[in-house]
């Protein structure tokens, strides 16, 4: 047989007489050229035989060994074929994706990787294929509810009894950094190439295809109009706008109660990026850890498209039970999230329920914190809707994880409130005693917001040689904050029996807060009533209001320090003389610090104002009107407890 050069010369001219022929057709020239071509063919198939037969012993073993050393190699590594069809992995390829070979062999491997990543991933690949030796792209792998982010080293391979080139990805950690690949040699025009990705905004975020998937086949960023956003960052826009509103709603005061947070969060969640969303959460509000079971949970919380008729159905998903669900068992049990992105089980939500709600790809993700699980959240597309990709899994496990902290957050908070309002029965009189020749009045609003737990009270008892009363506010919070302000009622009820002044009472309560370092101070006003005359101490607290029976409203002097603040400090005192009619009103922090939608402070200007039209009224009546104006002030924005006693000589 001819060598190599001699067949491509005798080739290459057996080419140049046949395209001769084509012009000057001859047959006696065409049967000799067809002679020659057969003479060329059988001397090559003869010597090719001949060494089939010398190399067939060494080539088994040979391939063998290759093998055994693709097998064993400490890096993962895939060989696909061009079209990017997985045709090998080697073990540690398995140990890294957590599926047997045979499960990975003939699947798209694409479809490993993250949806933000594939346009450039098949990009690189082109690139190989036309050329280039070894391209390289950072991107996220994920399969099982795993998820690792990668650095892929693509090169084109040539495999011995494969009729077609193969592409070996060599999957490398981020932290090591790759050897960076050649780029081709640039001779014209015509190796400059380039093919540009588009989408239009609202095209983000999908699976690309066609030309969409291509960058620049020289392995360089693609040349793109920088007046268009690229898919990828308008993708991760609308990634990061849906994360902020829904942290802006899990923060809300309101979303503290958990149907309320799940409701909202499944609302949100349905309107922006899927059409139906279920979520499934313990029965008896605890989270927890590796001992979990679906049939632990119940169905909280269902919404539906709503630009469809879907009330009937709706009602069938509210009743069918999560025991029913084999996805959200093997979400429980794997503590990870698991995205199908084409249906091929109807059955995952139990029964026809996917069938019945024309389901076309389904992601569901555990609601958890860092070890505790308190749920499942789980979201299906229609079969019209681009399928959920592994882009919307990681989104939606950060989603899962807000959501378990907030869970997590909202219980501890009622804990602490049901703590408070324990406490605080302890410091808030049912009914208010009769004082001998006095009428008296109260009223208390606990709030709705957070600041609104355990931080004031207000009382009335017995002295010594008389009757005392006292009003306050803690500056705090929580079951800290009532436990505070129940010792100083306490303290003074016990002290009071003793104490003839109450700013001597009050100056006791001072030194044993600031002994027992709770880190909170108490703003308080207390009296002493005896025949006529009040003898009033305030630490710290508002200045009391005296409406005189004739018309006009002053205001006594206040001030003080507050209890807890200073040891030895001695609070402000003063004797008043209350003649029959005039009415004394003390206030809490609450009532003219409380703000309207507007931002606009309450004030003790508008208090004096609401107070001048009250003169000569009973109590109960300037309580009344105090509550109502608050009301109609605040409306639903009344955050702050309010706290109102009123006495009125009346004899």
């Amino acid at each position: 047989m001819p060598a190599n050069s001699e067949l491509e010369r005798a080739l290459g001219g057996l080419a140049d007489r046949i395209a001769i022929l084509r012009d000057d057709f001859r047959p006696e020239a065409a049967l000799r050229e067809l002679e020659t071509a057969e003479d060329l063919l059988r001397d090559a198939l003869t010597e090719l035989a001949r060494g089939h037969r010398r190399r067939d012993g060494g080539n088994l073993r040979e391939h063998k060994l290759l093998r055994q050393v693709f097998r064993s190699l400490p890096v993962p590594v895939i060989i696909m074929d061009t079209g990017g069809t997985v045709r090998r992995i080697n073990n540690e390829t398995t140990r890294l994706l957590g599926s047997p070979a045979g499960y990975l062999i003939g699947r798209a491997f694409p479809l490993l990787v993250d949806v933000a990543g594939r346009a450039a991933f098949r990009s690189h690949l082109t690139a190989v294929l036309r050329g280039e030796e070894v391209s390289s792209l950072r991107t996220r792998l994920a399969h099982q509810g795993r998820a690792h982010v990668v650095r892929l080293v693509l090169s084109r391979l040539r495999m011995p009894g494969e009729p077609q080139e193969m592409i070996a990805a060599v999957v490398l950690p981020t932290e090591v950094p790759p050897t960076p690949p050649r780029l081709p040699e640039i001779s014209g025009p015509a190796s400059k190439q380039t093919v540009t990705a588009r989408a239009s905004g609202a095209d983000a975020g999908r699976a690309p295809t066609g030309g969409e998937e291509a960058e620049a086949v020289s392995g360089r960023r693609p040349r793109t109009d920088p007046a268009v956003p690229s898919p990828d960052l308008m993708a991760a826009v609308r990634r990061h706008e849906l994360l902020s509103r829904f942290a802006r709603l899990l923060l809300d005061e309101e979303s503290l109660r958990e149907p309320v947070a799940l409701l909202r969060a499944a609302r949100l969640l349905a309107a922006e990026t899927a059409d139906w969303v279920i979520a499934d959460v313990f029965r008896d509000g605890d989270p927890r850890g590796a001992d979990v079971h679906r049939a632990d949970v119940h169905r909280a919380t269902v919404v539906g498209p709503g630009d469809q008729p879907s009330g009937r159905l709706q009602r069938v998903i509210e009743e069918t039970s999560p025991a029913e669900a084999p996805i959200v068992e093997q979400v429980l049990v794997t503590q990870s999230g698991i995205v199908h992105e084409m249906l091929a089980d109807d059955s995952l939500l139990g029964g026809t329920v996917l069938s019945d709600m024309r389901a076309g790809s389904l992601l569901s993700v555990p609601i958890r914190t860092d070890d505790e699980v308190h749920g499942v959240l789980t979201l299906v597309r229609q079969r019209d809707r681009r399928p959920f990709g592994l882009a919307d899994l990681g989104l939606l496990e950060e989603i899962g994880t807000h959501l378990g902290l907030a869970m997590r957050a909202q219980r501890g908070f009622q804990r602490r409130a049901q703590a408070a309002d324990t406490l605080q029965t302890g410091v808030l009189p049912r009914t208010l005693p009769e004082i001998p020749g006095f009428e008296s009045a109260a009223f208390y609003h606990p709030g709705s917001g957070l600041r609104a737990i355990g931080g004031e009270f207000y009382d009335v008892f017995r002295v010594k040689n008389g009757w005392g009363f006292v009003i306050g506010s803690a500056a705090g919070r929580g079951e800290e904050a009532a436990a505070v302000t129940a010792m100083v009622r306490n303290g003074l009820r016990v002290l009071s029996v003793w104490e003839d002044d109450p700013g001597q009472a009050m100056r006791k309560v001072n030194d044993a807060l600031v002994v027992q370092r709770t880190g909170l101070f108490v703003m308080a006003a207390a009296g002493f009533v005896r025949g006529r005359k009040v003898r009033l101490a305030s630490a710290g607290h508002h200045p009391a209001a005296l409406l005189h029976p004739g018309g006009g409203v002053r205001f006594t002097e206040g001030g003080g320090v507050p209890l807890g603040f200073e040891e030895g400090s001695i609070p402000a005192t003063e004797e008043l003389v209350i003649p029959a009619g005039e009415t004394l009103l003390l206030y809490s922090d609450g009532l003219v610090g409380a703000q309207s939608t507007a931002g606009e402070n309450y004030g003790e200007a508008r208090l004096t104002e609401l107070l001048a039209r009250c003169v000569g009224q009973p109590p109960g009546a300037v309580v009344k009107a105090v509550e109502e104006d608050h009301r109609a002030f605040c409306g639903s924005h009344a955050t702050d407890e309010v706290t109102v006693l009123a006495l009125r000589r009346s004899r």
